[in-house]
């Protein structure tokens, strides 16, 4: 009786060891699902920022990021007097050799056209010197010494944002014209359908390339808007429908080439 008495508590104690050590393994790997979880939030939200970054920028030299980080938060432009424009020459080395944009004597007022031909048709822009004047500037330089005849437009981006972007003669997505100026108009700024901007990789990066906004984009206000889409959106749109390649963000399907940039003064 005695015996058998004890074999029960024995019995007792072990099961009641054993509910305890299963108990503790629970916790423990509680404890480790929670640590799991939280180093692979902290790893999402930087996949987050890089993917987000990737937007808009030039990769590297000035663009809606061609493949790389999410773009700082710009810093204010010193301020210059009106009329006046700063352009750094640097690295990288131009991706096709034109000269310095003038500093002086810029234009602050008067709006001009871009005419834009590319190998499916024509794509108008009005330059909008008023808020914009380095960079419009910039753009009728550009234009003047036919740094964007015959090149692609290399990227587009049909998920998340919108946009078709331009401006780099390689077609790499990492060309620039060898040097940089800082932003203008970014107040406030938004990006909606028919809005031209810079690309960038950061703030005061602006280049040569550049991006068209085929439908309504939301994105952080680091990018300088400086002209509006006034013709050839059907355009942009037909060669959105074809996709890119990767899907959602590559190279278009439908190649869209620059043949060419007439620039006029804006008639009132």
């Amino acid at each position: 009786m005695a015996s058998s008495k004890r074999e029960k508590e024995l019995a007792r104690m072990r099961a009641e060891r054993q509910a305890a050590r299963r108990a503790a393994a629970a916790a423990r790997r509680r404890q480790r699902n929670l640590i799991i979880a939280s180093v692979m939030g902290v790893a999402l939200i930087a996949l987050g920022a890089i993917i987000l970054a990737s937007k808009l920028g030039d990769g590297g030299t000035t663009s809606i990021d061609a493949k790389g980080k999410e773009t700082p938060s710009a810093t204010p432009a010193k301020t210059l007097p009106p009329g006046t424009c700063e352009y750094k020459a640097g690295k990288p080395d131009a991706a096709r050799k034109v000269e310095l944009p003038p500093p002086t004597g810029v234009e602050t007022k008067q709006a001009f056209t871009a005419h834009i031909t590319t190998n499916l048709g024509v794509i108008d822009i009005q330059l909008n010197s008023a808020v914009a004047p380095c960079t419009a500037n910039n753009f009728r330089s550009l234009a003047h010494f036919k740094y964007f005849d015959k090149t692609p437009c290399h990227r587009l981006t049909t998920q998340g944002i919108y946009v078709l972007q331009c401006g780099d003669p390689t077609g790499k997505g990492t060309g620039g014209p060898g040097y940089t100026f800082a932003d203008e108009n970014l107040e406030d700024a938004k990006y909606p359908k028919g809005t031209v901007a810079m690309a960038n990789s950061g703030p005061g990066t602006n280049g040569s390339q550049f991006f068209l906004v085929y439908k309504e984009t939301q994105l952080d206000p680091n990018y300088t808007p400086f002209g509006t889409i006034t013709k050839g959106l059907e355009i942009i749109d037909k060669v959105a429908a074809a996709g890119s390649a990767p899907t959602g963000d590559g190279k278009p399907k439908l190649s869209i080439n620059i043949l060419g940039i007439r620039i006029e003064p804006t008639k009132a």
